[in-house]
């Protein structure tokens, strides 16, 4: 998926665990790690919103785009993998 949700790396900073995020948020521990290891769908404004309050930070800090792998690249990739 091109979005990357970077949760890990603020919890890591702010020294705190998924279980309090969840808890200062108000989440289940369960629906944050579906969001934390990007299987999400979706993420509502209001819980975007609390988790930039708790962790003190801007939506841009837990969110961010990286290019889809192309077709050519995932072949580039096979190709190179058979000859080595």
């Amino acid at each position: 998926m091109p979005i990357v949700v970077d949760i890990d790396v603020l919890l890591a900073k702010r020294k705190m665990s998924v279980g309090e995020l969840a808890e200062r948020v108000g989440i289940t521990p369960a629906n944050l790690a579906v969001l934390k290891n990007g299987r999400a769908k979706a993420v509502r404004f209001a819980t975007l919103a609390a988790l930039c309050e708790v962790l003190d930070c801007q939506p841009g800090d837990l969110l961010r785009w990286e290019p889809e792998k192309s077709d050519t690249d995932d072949r580039m990739s096979e190709a190179r993998s058979r000859t080595r």
